[in-house]
């Protein structure tokens, strides 16, 4: 992958060898100081009642039919297992819009970096093209639930959260192109998992045809994974000028 040098030598003052001298003295008062006894079990404490006086994150919006909308054989998908299925749905939604923002924040920063290589592009552009794809393949299944494509739900929240700290690193101007491709492996890796989970819950439920296509986007999907996979181990290889 075209990129600026991710590694480069310089002055870096983060680590205490920088200054042996004052590196002795910090130990040497270390040492000599009085330590309060504890450890983390205060702000475990802390924490376990925060946990055990919060509500969930939030809830998932009833179909808009009272019966249902699609149903397995004469049995009408409702209640709970039809909101265990559009909560998951609504995650991959929100995840699949984060690809999309992902892989066009990607191509943006391989247009910029010196070097730069069509054919990578290309194929970034058309794997942003297949997000977006299987945005609208969820985004209809929830419909046809008779959910709210625009609702979030409870894991559509958490996997926004998720994806947040992916995005940063992406848009960072100072990190370099393997580094972001890494960002992007992280959520490849995410999303070939999802996908399997959500592949095995319709067919549970009886969505056949729904697990077929999403079966299909799986396969798109480790396709985009083998792919970054490939890219992300031969920039590396590349910086550090090995050879494959």
């Amino acid at each position: 992958m075209p990129s600026t040098p991710a590694t480069e030598l310089g002055q870096n003052r983060t680590g205490i060898q920088m200054s042996p001298m004052d590196t002795k003295k910090m130990l040497q008062e270390a040492r000599g100081a009085q330590h309060t006894p504890g450890d983390d079990s205060g702000i475990a404490e802390m924490r376990s009642a925060y946990i055990k006086a919060s509500g969930p994150v939030g809830s998932v919006p009833p179909p808009a039919k009272e019966k249902g909308a699609v149903t397995s054989g004469d049995e009408a998908l409702t209640g709970k297992r039809a909101g265990v299925l559009i909560d998951r749905l609504g995650e991959r939604l929100a995840f699949e819009r984060s690809g999309i923002r992902l892989y066009e924040a990607m191509i943006t920063k391989c247009r910029a970096a010196s070097n730069g290589n069509a054919q990578y592009l290309e194929q970034l552009e058309h794997f942003c093209s297949e997000e977006a794809e299987h945005f609208k393949l969820v985004h209809e299944c929830i419909e046809k639930l008779g959910g709210d494509p625009t609702a979030q739900t409870p894991g559509a929240d958490v996997t926004g959260v998720e994806s947040a700290g992916l995005m940063q690193v992406v848009t960072d101007p100072m990190t370099s192109v393997p580094q972001s491709m890494h960002a992007i492996l992280l959520a490849e890796l995410a999303d070939n998992d999802a996908w399997d989970e959500l592949v095995a819950l319709a067919q549970a439920m009886g969505q056949d045809e729904m697990a077929t296509q999403f079966e299909q986007a799986r396969d798109t999907e480790r396709e985009h994974l083998a792919t970054i996979r490939k890219w992300h181990q031969q920039a590396t290889l590349d910086e550090a000028k090995m050879e494959v």
